[in-house]
């Protein structure tokens, strides 16, 4: 049986990789939950050519080429302990969102279900992650500020072409992430699981 792919994406503050990890802690039998860092990293301590290959990469500080994070993924959603695997914070590019498009083409093993976008206003995640920062220290340096709008901008930037190339395969779900955690994880789960088990 082929493995079912979710990928979530959302703006950094928008919650993605807590809204998996619960839905992940919730159904330990029938979902896993990998980052993207995660999947390089099992792959590095596998020892195997690939993992030697990426640490040649990391090791130096270098960006780890996309073939490669690519095929990571694939491999660790193929030897996933469970049927369906959820990913967050992948595709961050129409380079990676092409490239792993193309390899699932020839992948018999993983089906991609769907990409769920957690949407957050700019003005809702600034508040999440620049008020976090700003509870922690009393005055807010321009930094954060100025990290915030790059991540943002590095976000939305290639996001339309995203949408709309998931949009036409019938693959997007769009998530409202500006209510409470709970009714958010919610309808995710729900969604993941009647999508997971249609034929």
């Amino acid at each position: 049986m082929a493995k079912k792919l979710f990928l979530i994406i959302g703006a950094p503050g928008s919650g993605k990789t807590t809204d998996a990890e619960i839905i992940a802690k919730r159904n330990p039998d029938t979902i896993v939950h990998y980052s993207t860092g995660e999947m390089l990293r099992q792959e590095v301590a596998s020892g195997s050519e690939l993992g030697k290959e990426i640490d040649s990469y990391i090791s130096k500080g270098a960006l780890v080429p996309l073939e490669i994070v690519i095929n990571t993924i694939v491999n660790a959603v193929k030897n996933a302990p469970r049927d369906i695997v959820l990913i967050d914070g992948f595709p961050r590019s129409t380079e990676q969102m092409k490239a792993l498009d193309e390899i699932l083409k020839e992948e018999k093993d993983v089906k991609l279900a769907a990409v769920i976008e957690v949407r957050v206003s700019e003005e809702v995640a600034r508040e999440r992650i620049l008020g976090r920062a700003e509870e922690a220290e009393v005055k807010r340096s321009d930094d954060n500020e100025e990290v915030f709008k790059h991540r943002m901008k590095i976000y939305l930037d290639p996001l339309p072409e995203i949408e709309k190339f998931y949009e036409s395969k019938g693959l997007l779900k769009i998530i409202d992430g500006e209510r409470p955690i709970e009714p958010i994880v919610d309808e995710m789960e729900a969604f993941i699981k009647a999508k997971a088990f249609e034929a």
